[in-house]
């Protein structure tokens, strides 16, 4: 109907096929990679913190049904590929949505039995991150010991206010039990620095805070105010310089807490994925990351594209990339 019209009329036609509750299936994707897939396991959010708009752009959450995503899997160990990252604004409410009693632990079990050498999930909210799911992670060595958990903010005041519904406190509990029952994985976080509000003293708190826990790397984000959210219209909004100067302080730390853990796998051996080649300093190397998302390059006269390598980490390239040998 619509190719119809535009050759009629002679004009773009813009119609947005969007029916609330309905995924569609079976459509054609695109892949950047021959090794490594993303999948989408959910779409929207419920969660309606105050300074995002996806729940007014993308919708409720919405949950593909657990076949789907299975037959997805399956599909792509059929070719070739190594590693999949189950993908969604909060994927620790997979399937909070649905009418059966199957949540995010199933859903990582299940994927992890197709026997597909590697899965990693992102991204995750705090709130949901239940103790099925940690035990399921250490059950299973092909689900990755990479968790990416962001925090936005070390000042239960902020935290309030940005509607996070966890505190510090709660956040640093389940840091610690992740830690206990996987004391090899790699936590990584988000912070937003400059929030409505945001005194020096909470973004104080927020430094010492990821001083304390020891994150493997920080991302940090400015706020950028979203119309149509709550802190759009909060009060306090602060000046662009200072959002600047406070991001520009926590990613220096961050860089510091990065190098910090990069340094404790030198000398160790890791399993790597490598994924493609890259031109290093003139060099060309095989690239790929460990298990704990650590990115390595590695010289070979073989051509080891797509496979799963156990390499010694020797030293750093650049600050992004380490060095290693078989």
């Amino acid at each position: 109907k619509i190719l119809k019209e535009t050759i009629e009329k002679q004009k773009q036609e813009i119609e947005v096929f969007s029916i609330e509750g309905d995924i569609v299936e079976n459509i054609p994707v695109k892949r950047d990679s021959k090794y490594k897939a993303w999948i989408n396991i959910m779409y929207g959010c419920d969660k309606f913190c105050t300074y995002c708009i996806v729940p007014y752009t993308r919708g409720k959450q919405r949950s593909r049904t657990p076949e789907y995503i299975l037959n997805e899997v399956k599909g792509l160990i059929k070719n070739g590929y190594q590693e999949v990252t189950l993908l969604g604004q909060n994927v620790n409410a997979y399937g909070k949505d649905l009418k059966i009693d199957y949540n995010m632990a199933n859903l990582l079990e299940d994927v992890a039995k197709t026997g597909i050498a590697r899965i990693r999930f992102v991204t995750s909210h705090p709130w949901d991150f239940t103790d099925e799911m940690i035990e399921i992670i250490k059950k299973y060595d092909n689900v990755m010991p990479y968790i990416h958990l962001p925090l936005q903010s070390g000042s239960n005041r902020i935290l309030k206010l940005m509607g996070r519904r966890y505190t510090k406190e709660s956040y640093l509990e389940l840091y610690k039990k992740l830690k206990e029952a996987l004391p090899y994985s790699s936590i990584t976080t988000d912070i937003i620095v400059g929030f409505p509000g945001e005194s020096t003293f909470d973004f104080e708190t927020t430094v010492k805070f990821t001083e304390m826990v020891e994150f493997a790397q920080l991302h940090v984000f400015k706020y950028s105010k979203r119309n149509g959210t709550v802190a759009a219209n909060m009060p306090e909004q602060i000046e662009e310089k200072e959002k600047s100067r406070r991001s520009e302080l926590l990613i220096q730390a961050g860089m510091e807490l990065t190098k910090k853990y990069r340094e404790s796998f030198i000398g160790q051996r890791e399993s790597v994925l490598f994924e493609e080649i890259k031109k290093i300093d003139g060099r060309e190397y095989y690239a790929g990351h460990t298990r704990n998302y650590i990115e390595v390059a590695m010289e070979s006269k073989e051509d080891v594209s797509g496979k799963v390598i156990e390499v010694e980490i020797k030293d750093f390239i650049n600050d992004e990339i380490m060095l290693a040998t078989r």
